[in-house]
């Protein structure tokens, strides 16, 4: 089997089994400073072609992802829900990969309670080697413990990767209920800047020692006048993680075809860093892609066959996505802004529950794909939750290692169980003649129409 494609833009052929392909390969060509075109290419021979041979995906120098025949990948299985709907996405994911002669060689990895409970850890060291070693991985939802020590494990693990792209898509699926008029009309890419913003996390209690030192240095040195019952938090906004994450929606809009990113920012009131986070994305397109992509500022909204590069004041965002979603395209942003809009435009098209996410850094080759939604532990064990978040998100694991056609068929497949009324209780209490199935049966029956 021999796979050639752009990324994301996958076409294979099964014509010919005699020359066994071992590793895909993803080859990332770099001009100047960023990331400008990759291709997939096939690697004939070797003990990767062997059924059974399982191998790690790995990153070479000159910016190469080599995706074996049988990667292995890492997976958190998820707290609450996550045995019910884990099992679930694998069934089709599996199915998927063996249609197109391919599979993964899944290896569970522990966090969260699961982990806590075996290890007394609730991410431990080996997990976080895991990812870092094997490059992809997948995961369910977390607890987040209760007191000190770690505000967050998915945010751990993407500030100890450096993951600096949260990648949300978002678009309707035919059948899905939608409280909008037309959910159609919502097709966005949302690229939220994953490591700063006030998750960084640097924060001090109200009424602690260092909260009233940095007050009184406030005051001091800048005739900041701050309530003396304040708690404090830090909001840093860089040109370095601004411009990567800029960069990486622009590449993508490249190499999707898609025609604008929205830098969507609060620089009206934030203006040294939200506002720098505008001007650094304007900077950043005139510096590195004027062949391809061109400011607002600099063509009057006319970009000529180029992709238009714009922006928008976050709260009017929040409005728009509502009122003219079809003007919005590639989105990139701030991580508080990115958290408030993905959610908000999740509503519109069947919500959280299906709501994938990934979290990438385009650099290294990190990827760690995610189910977006919480643990939902009064449910947990009674099969009968939507898997649809952690499957998408396997979805879009599978276009990010190349595997494209099979990424396509999920999503056929599951279109068709849902505008069949083939669904999950989420959705029956909300369709008129529902077919309400429990969690392993929505997966099977996306698996009978692959």
């Amino acid at each position: 089997m021999s796979t050639r494609v752009g990324v994301g833009l996958a076409s294979s052929s099964c014509d010919s089994l005699e020359e066994p392909t071992t590793l895909v390969r993803h080859r990332v060509v770099r001009s100047s400073a960023r990331v400008r075109s990759s291709v997939w290419e096939s690697v004939p021979g070797g003990v990767g072609s062997i059924p059974g041979m399982a191998e790690k995906i790995t990153m070479t120098s000159d910016g190469t992802l080599n995706v074996p025949a049988e990667p292995i990948i890492p997976f958190i299985e998820g707290d609450g829900t996550g045995v019910d709907i884990w099992p679930a996405a694998k069934l089709v994911l599996d199915a998927a990969a063996a249609k197109h002669g391919r599979s993964v060689a899944w290896k569970e990895v522990l966090a969260g309670e699961k982990a806590f409970k075996e290890t007394g850890e609730w991410l431990p060291d080996a997990t976080v080697e895991a990812f870092r070693d094997h490059l992809i991985g997948i995961k369910g939802p977390l607890t987040t413990p209760v007191g000190g020590g770690i505000r967050s494990l998915n945010v751990a693990l993407r500030q100890i990767l450096d993951l600096y792209v949260c990648l949300r898509p978002v678009r309707w699926f035919q059948g899905v209920p939608s409280p909008v008029r037309h959910p159609e009309k919502v097709d966005m890419v949302i690229f939220r800047e994953n490591t700063e913003d006030v998750y960084a996390g640097l924060e001090l209690q109200e009424g602690s020692v260092e909260a009233a030192r940095l007050i009184e240095h406030l005051r001091d040195a800048y005739g900041w006048q701050v309530r003396p019952d304040s708690g404090i938090g830090i909001k840093p906004v860089s040109e370095t993680g601004s411009k990567r994450l800029i960069r990486a929606a622009i590449e993508y809009a490249v190499r999707r075809g898609r025609r604008s990113v929205t830098l969507v920012h609060k620089g009206n009131i934030q203006k040294f860093t939200e506002g720098a986070f505008r001007n650094w994305g304007y900077e950043l397109t005139r510096e590195e892609f004027s062949d391809v992509a061109v400011g607002w500022d600099d063509c009057g909204g006319e970009p000529g066959g180029k992709i238009l590069v714009k922006d928008a004041i976050a709260d009017i965002t929040l409005q728009q996505v509502l009122t003219r979603p079809d003007e919005f395209d590639v989105i990139a942003t701030t991580n508080l802004n990115g958290d408030y809009l993905s959610d908000a435009l999740a509503a519109q098209v069947g919500g959280i529950g299906i709501a994938p996410g990934g979290n990438i850094n385009y650099v290294t080759g990190h990827g760690v794909f995610e189910a977006t939604h919480g643990t939902a532990p009064k449910y947990a064990g009674q099969d009968k939750v939507n898997p649809g978040s952690v499957l998408l998100s396997g979805v879009l694991m599978y276009e990010h290692l190349g595997w494209q056609e099979a990424a396509d068929d999920i999503v056929r497949a599951l279109e068709q169980t849902i505008s069949e009324k083939i669904v999950t209780y989420d959705f029956a209490r909300l369709m008129e003649g529902a077919k309400e199935v429990r969690t392993s049966e929505f997966a099977e029956a996306i698996v009978e129409r692959l």
